[in-house]
């Protein structure tokens, strides 16, 4: 069920298929310059953005605020925040106003920060997007653009699980309770007709609700038999040993579901349009020189991992990881109203009234701007 008029990119799986033999051989040294400089070397490449710069504000005229303070989280279902900042193209569009980047592991916390007035404009999944504007009673976030659709897989210790149905008495991992992942999981296993209780998580199936960081010590260890979770978690299991069993893109109508948004505080939105306008242009800019450069954008996010978690993930992670993400900026609005029925459907909230949760105003300003379709709030837009 996507939203209409979108302007969701060509799967980076397709574009990194038709360059994969010529780019094999260099991928490898490129990663690891970009890895020792935080670029691709001293020498810029020729499909490096031509504004690449240092994470620091450029001397010119500031906007209406000093600074924005933007959250992600260290994902590859992130790569626009990653790689946005890696490059600099977010912050040349802010000029002198700084960019006071902040690293959350978890969607309640940055809902947390955002609605506690410490957080300006966060990139965050389509649960904890619906469960802060639902708590805040729709008075203190807005979706105000794409970022990511897919990236989520399940993936099983083989020797346990052969089959979906072999799912069925067996423990698997999701991020944590009423989180996106969480969600669709329930949602799956209900579809299949067994019963899982929603708040403690046993029943025909064990949801072991298990930080990221830690799900895959728990499946060497085996307390899990597998997991439902995002890049690059899901690949990490599988160079552990695990296997791919189901990709979530895989159950949604044309394999697009929001995985990744971009919301901003109201009061934020309210009292400085013109620097929101400006972080959107950075994005929009960044997810074109993404679906452009996948392979220069790998190693870019790979260099911004690398600098929030101390070392890169391994290509045998990111390589298989990256080309499952779709990076876009259409908030594929209709797909987030179907994660929040299945919420409602799970028990794990009372049924929302979403209406006003998109403003894509901006969004579509700079869209067409740029000669790019506009794209839908599928009828949940702020009035």
């Amino acid at each position: 069920m996507p939203a209409t008029g979108t302007t969701a990119r060509t799967p980076l799986s397709r574009r990194t298929g038709l360059r994969r033999g010529v780019v094999a051989a260099a991928a490898l040294p490129l990663l690891i310059g970009a890895l020792a400089s935080c670029g691709y070397g001293s020498e810029a490449q020729k499909d490096e953005p031509k504004d690449k710069a240092a994470n620091v504000a450029d001397a010119g005229k500031k906007l209406s605020a000093a600074e924005v303070r933007i959250g992600y989280f260290p994902n590859l279902t992130h790569a626009t925040a990653l790689v946005g900042l890696q490059e600099g193209l977010i912050q040349k569009e802010l000029n002198g106003t700084t960019i006071k980047p902040q690293s959350f592991n978890a969607g309640p916390s940055e809902i947390e920060a955002l609605n506690g007035g410490s957080l300006d404009i966060g990139f965050i999944g389509p649960s904890p997007s619906i469960n802060g504007y639902v708590k805040s009673k729709g008075a203190n976030l807005r979706i105000i653009s794409g970022s990511a659709s897919g990236g989520v897989k399940l993936v099983v210790n083989p020797a346990k699980i052969k089959t979906l149905d072999d799912l069925k008495g067996k423990k698997i991992a999701t991020p944590q309770k009423g989180n996106t992942q969480d969600v669709a999981f329930l949602n799956w296993i209900s579809e299949k007709g067994w019963t899982v209780d929603p708040e403690s998580g046993k029943g025909d199936v064990s949801v072991v609700r298990t930080d990221n960081k830690v799900t895959p010590d728990a499946f060497k260890q085996g307390s899990i038999d597998g997991a439902w979770v995002p890049e690059p978690t899901a690949s990490k299991l599988v160079s552990d040993g695990a296997a791919v069993l189901l990709d979530e893109t895989d159950l949604w109508p044309d394999k697009k579901f929001v995985i990744t948004n971009i919301i901003v505080s109201q009061k934020f939105l309210k009292e400085h349009p013109d620097v929101v306008e400006a972080v959107l242009k950075g994005t929009v800019k960044t997810n074109e020189w993404i679906n452009a450069n996948p392979d220069h954008a790998k190693a870019s996010a790979n260099a911004k991992l690398a600098a929030e978690g101390g070392k890169p993930l391994d290509a045998k992670v990111i390589d298989p990881a990256w080309p499952s993400i779709a990076i876009t900026d259409d908030p594929l609005a209709s797909t987030l109203k179907t994660q929040s029925e299945w919420a409602v459907k799970a028990k794990l909230i009372e049924q929302p009234d979403l209406a006003g949760i998109y403003d894509l105003t901006l969004l579509n300003k700079v869209l067409k701007a740029a000669g790019k379709p506009e794209v839908s709030d599928a009828g949940l837009g702020a009035k």
